[in-house]
């Protein structure tokens, strides 16, 4: 949905999901890697929160300009889902088959991401210790992940350039790294993908699964907001 307005996507299914698989995994290995390093270079907590934080946002930018044209540079589930639910009015969003397809791709990427990241820094790969959950960060996994679909569906409506969404999509999530109290994870692949990371972006499993709930939450929100703010065109 990221350039559906601007550039259609039209490459074979195979190469949209290797695009989505690589996307998620870099972005993965960007803010886990980042968060390492930052651990390992700052001592205080919120120099190292800026570093993971201005690391994620230029790196999503980035995969979102290389892999928008094959696959729409989704790298997220619920925008994918998101991209199934607005599409089927005009049915131009992703049919039922290729979203499984982009979800394993997704999740597959975002849990290879992690263990790469894990190796370049010689960091044994192990489960998060780290919980987040609790109502406060859930609510702010809701207000992150709604923010970011909508602004996702509104670039799309509106028929932004890859060049502008790219830019749009990181500084939101630069942004919702501090304005919100679970620094934004938003994204059910990438929160997966950092419970194999016992490091400053690891996430427990039993604070992941209340994470993603909070995050469907939060996309239906959206969605619903979108349908509102942003009605289908009339062919």
């Amino acid at each position: 949905m990221t350039v559906d307005a601007p550039v259609r996507v039209r490459a074979a299914l195979w190469r949209r999901a290797l695009a989505e698989l690589l996307g998620t995994g870099l972005l993965v290995a960007v803010v886990v890697g980042s968060g390492i390093a930052a651990q390992r270079l700052s001592a205080d907590t919120g120099l190292r929160l800026l570093e993971n934080s201005f690391a994620t946002a230029l790196g999503l930018g980035v995969l979102i300009v290389l892999f928008a044209p094959v696959s729409g540079a989704h790298f997220n589930p619920v925008v994918s889902l998101a991209d199934l639910v607005r599409g089927r009015r005009d049915r131009t969003g992703l049919t039922a088959g290729a979203l499984a397809v982009y979800l394993a791709a997704q999740l597959a990427g975002g849990i290879g991401g992690a263990v790469l990241a894990d190796a370049m820094f010689a960091v044994p790969v192990a489960i998060s210790t780290t919980d987040r959950a609790t109502p406060a960060t859930l609510l702010a996994e809701v207000v992150a992940t709604a923010g970011l679909v909508l602004l996702i569906v509104g670039l799309s409506h509106a028929g932004r350039s890859v060049a502008v969404t790219a830019a749009a999509v990181g500084a939101y999530i630069g942004a919702a790294y501090w304005f919100t109290s679970s620094t934004s994870f938003a994204n059910p692949a990438v929160t997966i993908g950092r419970i194999f990371t016992d490091t400053f972006a690891g996430i427990a499993p039993a604070s992941a699964v209340p994470f993603i709930g909070a995050q469907l939450v939060g996309a239906a929100l959206a969605v619903g907001l979108a349908a509102a703010l942003f009605p289908a065109r009339r062919h």
